[in-house]
């Protein structure tokens, strides 16, 4: 998994509360067990047309938020059902962050888990972020996960706090597969020092 410790990139705006994860990735696309290939279908009922074709009026299609890795939500983000597809949608698309008044508390486990940083600020900095993210000039955000700061050169700065061992997690670019081998030699020793399943099983052959 990557790990997360600083990212600057642009931040695109999605001023809506409580979207849930069907609109961030409609059902019709659950169909495969990878993680890449979803990118393309991150909020699809909403960022195309009936033809298929890119809807201008669509927030994430704007030309200033082209290439955005921060994503700026609302309130409630990520709430409905628990499907892992979400993050990586979002993740496949380009977004190593999201700001937002809340999460979902699944949601925040799952990014975790994939290396997206969910990232609580307050209503008013939320507020001051997208008054910044609707001007037409790009806006470049630095999340530092080190110090627990998102900033910008021009002077806005908002502290943000997230339980240790996600932090750690993140920081390490460790899911649960990646914990485990990190004790790797401490299992193996283990099941060096226990009797053989024949032994336990068929005490008579242990003669043999």
């Amino acid at each position: 998994m990557q790990s997360f410790t600083i990212h600057t990139g642009t931040a695109a705006l999605l001023e809506r509360d409580s979207v849930d994860t069907d609109q961030i990735i409609p059902k019709q696309f659950l169909k495969r067990i990878e993680r890449t290939g979803y990118g393309d279908f991150l909020f699809f009922d909403w960022r195309y047309d009936a033809d298929g074709r890119p809807n201008p009026a669509f927030a994430l299609n704007a030309p200033q938020y082209a290439g955005a890795t921060v994503l700026i939500a609302g309130k409630n983000f990520a709430c409905g059902s628990s499907r892992e597809h979400a993050v990586w949608a979002l993740r496949d698309y380009g977004f190593r962050t999201v700001l937002a008044v809340s999460f979902a508390d699944i949601f925040v486990n799952n990014c975790v888990r994939n290396g997206l940083l969910p990232v609580v600020l307050s209503s008013a900095e939320i507020a001051e972020l997208t008054s910044r993210a609707r001007l037409a000039t790009p806006l470049s955000l630095t999340v530092d996960l080190q110090r627990g700061l998102v900033s910008t050169k021009d002077g806005f700065n908002a502290d943000f706090q997230i339980q240790p061992f996600r932090r750690m997690c993140l920081l390490e670019g460790l899911d649960e597969i990646g914990m485990t081998l990190k004790h790797e030699s401490e299992i193996a020793a283990y099941e060096a020092s226990r009797p053989s399943r024949i032994s336990i099983c068929r005490p008579e052959l242990r003669r043999l």
